[in-house]
């Protein structure tokens, strides 16, 4: 029996691999102009950290996460989200002791069992940013800067950045307080997963894309009449922060997210391109007080994540994977010739070209076909005539031009084209 994939779950094979190298190499270099760094955390972590950090009443928690007993007992799960296990790495391995203030980037798959969809699988990939250290609205604002940046560098289109605040310790318990006598007025229609939220976190029931909940929420509270000064001041300044770099935003103050850490700011970019109710490219916001509920110091934190499957949904041209300008295809005819081609290909991959060939000997025709698809710039070509000539002819794939070669100067000849000196 043929064995496939797991269900919502895919492979990436070539050359596809090469479009989420460029994805992610663009959004590396774009990263550390704002003097981020990269971070790489485990697939697997301890069940508690997601529990405590995420929320035990959160659906990602109680209905999609992967979690398993492994050998020695101990209940781990497959990361589902990113914060939680970079802000545990940054607990445990004292960041905040070399630098008060920590500017970090990351790339990996995530795991949640959900419906597989559109843009959505039960293994998905992230780009995420967390900074932390620093309470300031500034902070805030460069953040979602830097996401709407990489999706317009990325050359997305329609995209829609929507904000909130959900207020804070001493202002969303009011709010909740007013929300909850108001679900009590209209429980009844709400769906069977909004009634389980009006019990265990009334906020997140803006999460619910049903749209029988959405008309009865309608007439709801929100959350802006409840801000205290300190968290009304704190908003308008990150919207003076979009605005002094002409980045477009809407203020949805029904936004929520679907994680309990979340304070203050919260933010989406929403694509209608994606189709469906699952509209969020991506998300993130202020979450102040995770890092002591995970067992560090009080220190505050922002920041966000976006799915690579999705962005590369949306990319209206996909990121051209152009012929690898210092590649070259060695097209060996005859013992003789692969015999002498070996050494040369070595001295030319020492020296930072990029070196392919066929091995099975098969016509010049074939090989010059396997040049083309493997997206080789040039073509060498040595057969017995060539031998004979101490020769040999290299092809600009190209420009269609080529040139004869004295074997002994091949070297020399890709060395001036840019390669390291011979």
């Amino acid at each position: 029996m043929k064995i496939t994939t797991v269900k919502g779950m895919h492979d990436i094979t070539p050359p596809e691999t090469a479009i989420w190298c460029r994805l992610e190499g663009i959004a590396r270099h774009l990263f550390e102009r704002y003097g981020f760094a990269e971070m790489r955390t485990p697939i697997a972590e301890r069940t508690p950290l997601f529990v405590r950090g995420v929320g035990a009443s959160t659906e990602l928690v109680q209905k999609e996460m992967y979690t398993f007993v492994d050998q020695g007992g101990e209940e781990l799960t497959l990361r589902p989200e990113g914060t939680a296990p970079v802000v545990r790495s940054y607990i445990e391995h004292g960041l905040y002791q070399a630098d008060p203030l920590a500017k970090l980037y990351y790339f990996g798959p995530m795991f949640r069992r959900e419906r597989p969809q559109k843009g959505r699988f039960r293994q998905f990939h992230q780009i995420g940013v967390e900074l932390l250290g620093t309470a300031h609205p500034a902070a805030d604002a460069e953040v979602i800067v830097m996401a709407m940046r990489l999706c317009e560098t990325l050359g997305l289109r329609d995209l829609r950045l929507e904000v909130n605040s959900l207020g804070c310790a001493d202002c969303r318990p009011k709010y909740q307080q007013s929300l909850e006598t108001f679900l009590g007025q209209v429980v009844g229609q709400l769906c069977e997963d909004c009634q389980r939220r009006v019990r265990t976190n009334p906020m997140r029931i803006f999460d619910c894309k049903n749209p029988q909940c959405q008309q009865a929420l309608m007439e709801a509270p929100t959350v802006q009449d409840f801000w205290c000064d300190a968290c009304g001041e704190h908003f308008r300044q990150v919207c003076e922060g979009l605005e002094a770099v002409q980045v477009t935003y809407w203020c949805n103050h029904r936004i929520a997210r679907g994680l309990d850490y979340y304070m203050r700011t919260a933010f989406e970019i929403v694509s209608h391109s994606l189709g469906g109710a699952q509209n969020a490219l991506c998300g993130g916001g202020r979450y102040d007080g995770l890092v002591r509920d995970l067992g560090g110091p009080d220190v505050p934190g922002v920041g966000f994540a976006i799915g690579i499957e999705r962005l590369l949904l949306l990319m209206e041209q996909p990121l051209a994977v152009a012929r690898l300008p210092r590649a070259i295809f060695v097209a060996a005819l005859g013992p003789e010739a692969r015999r002498l081609s070996m050494p040369l290909m070595a001295m030319l991959r020492d020296r930072d070209w990029i070196v392919e060939w066929d091995y099975e000997d098969r016509s010049l025709k074939s090989q010059l076909k396997r040049a083309d698809r493997s997206g080789s710039r040039y073509v060498v070509i040595v057969g017995d005539d060539e031998l004979s000539a101490a020769k040999a002819v290299v092809r600009d794939m190209e420009t269609k031009q080529q040139a004869d070669v004295a074997l002994d100067q091949l070297v020399h000849y890709f060395a001036d084209l840019g390669g390291v000196a011979a």
